[in-house]
């Protein structure tokens, strides 16, 4: 599997491109614009994008769909507790005073426990909210890694002051569900660099190493 970050958009979000060179299939993880990269990496592997996982509704990781379900034909998946968001896409816009766009479609569901195939490219989708109701988080358990969105961070987690966020329930999503993994696996988060599993149970000052002595 070959993975291509591709960091886009006012807020610079990660959108993760992963490409089965095998069987010729493509997931991305969230989308928040440079469509001419995304294409790219497709022509580069001759690969055909089959979905869109979103991992949560806020307007910086679902506002690059419409472009590319208009020019690629892609579903993007989104987990039905975020919908409320998608239904508020221009009131997103106008909050953080972002030029109009298009609002996204959602083609279905992304259900906790559910795992999305793609050519040999497995995800299982963990329901993680707190940062907003629909958050999820994409474990690859074969290559030990997990694209986290907007739930865990390098030394940090994502904000709750939002609509529908709630620190505490973000809490429980962490530490129930997350730091229960694998401690080697590999964080990609919606923002900033890489992690570990392990980093951010041992440091991260959310949480921190004493709290599971």
């Amino acid at each position: 599997m070959i993975l291509k970050k591709i960091t886009a958009g006012p807020f610079q979000a990660n959108n993760y491109l992963l490409i089965d060179d095998k069987n010729k299939k493509a997931i991305l993880i969230d989308a928040s614009g440079d469509f001419n990269t995304i294409e790219k990496y497709l022509k580069e592997y001759d690969a055909a994008l089959e979905y869109i996982l979103n991992t949560h509704g806020h307007v910086d990781h679902i506002s690059g769909n419409y472009e590319i379900q208009t020019k690629l034909g892609t579903k993007a998946l989104l987990n039905n507790s975020d919908m409320p968001l998608v239904d508020l896409f221009e009131k997103q816009i106008e909050l953080f005073g972002l030029p109009p766009e298009t609002k996204p479609a959602i083609d279905g569901n992304l259900e906790d426990g559910e795992i999305i195939e793609c050519g040999d490219i497995k995800l299982k989708v963990i329901h993680t909210p707190g940062h907003s109701p629909g958050g999820v988080c994409l474990l690859d358990e074969k290559n030990k890694m997990l694209f986290s969105g907007d739930t865990l961070f390098f030394n940090s987690v994502g904000r709750t002051d939002l609509m529908g966020g709630s620190f505490e329930t973000l809490e429980n999503s962490v530490e129930d569900k997350l730091f229960i993994l694998d401690p080697s696996i590999t964080v990609y988060p919606g923002h900033g660099c890489e992690t570990t599993i392990e980093r951010e149970k041992k440091s991260n000052p959310f949480f921190g190493e004493i709290r599971f002595v």
